[in-house]
């Protein structure tokens, strides 16, 4: 039987490290994107697997493409390519110094995706088969106060992988949205407001590969969010509007990173 061949990005650490420690358990050849190559390589040298590291940025087109082409001219078209590369920060739109980091939390997570799907999805399509898997968040589902740079850029990704999966209606390649909810990782490890039903990044990970296995068009993990993400569509806006408005918000970031 031919090993699985995955891609996923924002791999160094968190979830994204995780997945491909779920993966390289089931001997899949890994494809392993993310800008600290570093802590790429420290990660391929425990999976015991075969495993290809690319010190790649999501914004860089150009670069992503290049991965493409060398894991594709190794090992073929990829099974599974997950998106997973993703940054979150509290914005404030009254304050200037906030557009930067506006701008850099959609780069990264939607017009990252785009990058990520569109470098691989060119040989899937020809090999007709295969999975795109973009990792959005409840937090996508209505808007937070202090987070709209991250809420409106998770619905985006919710909204992006939707068209895209009815897009490839029929091409033999699938695409697949994840919402998860709270994940114990370095991004969740600043906020200030309670985090219920949070997994750690291991659960989250073997949660996410499930489903991708199952090819569920639309996974909020865990199941429990997934009643809250319904609720939070069906309650009036007043509603929610009082509900929120006084909470506790994300820490800002002083300036978008380079």
């Amino acid at each position: 039987m031919t090993a699985q061949r995955v891609i996923i990005t924002g791999a160094s650490d968190g979830v994204g490290a995780a997945l491909a420690r779920v993966y390289a358990r089931r001997g899949a050849v890994l494809g392993l994107i993310a800008r600290r190559g570093g802590a790429l390589a420290g990660l391929a040298a425990e999976l015991g697997t075969t495993v290809a590291t690319y010190a790649v940025d999501v914004r860089d087109a150009s670069a992503l493409a290049a991965a493409a082409r060398d894991f594709e001219s190794r090992f073929g078209p990829p099974d599974v390519v997950i998106a997973n590369a993703g940054v979150n920060a509290g914005t404030l739109t009254q304050f200037p110094e906030d557009v930067p980091v506006v701008q850099w939390i959609f780069d990264v997570n939607v017009i990252g995706t785009v990058k990520t799907f569109q470098s691989f999805l060119p040989a899937m399509l020809a090999a007709r088969r295969g999975v795109l898997v973009g990792i959005a968040s409840v937090a996508g589902i209505r808007g937070l106060p202090g987070n709209g740079a991250y809420c409106a850029s998770k619905s985006a990704v919710i909204t992006y992988v939707e068209s895209l999966r009815v897009e490839l209606r029929g091409s033999g390649v699938d695409a697949l949205t994840i919402a998860p909810g709270f994940i114990a990782t370095t991004m969740t490890a600043r906020n200030p407001y309670p985090m219920p039903f949070q997994l750690t990044a291991d659960e989250a990970a073997r949660r996410f590969v499930r489903a991708i296995d199952a090819r569920r068009r639309y996974a909020v993990i865990p199941w429990q969010m997934g009643i809250v993400a319904r609720l939070l569509r069906l309650v009036p806006r007043w509603i929610f509007d009082r509900a929120t408005s006084g909470g506790k918000r994300k820490p800002r970031r002083t300036a978008a990173p380079d």
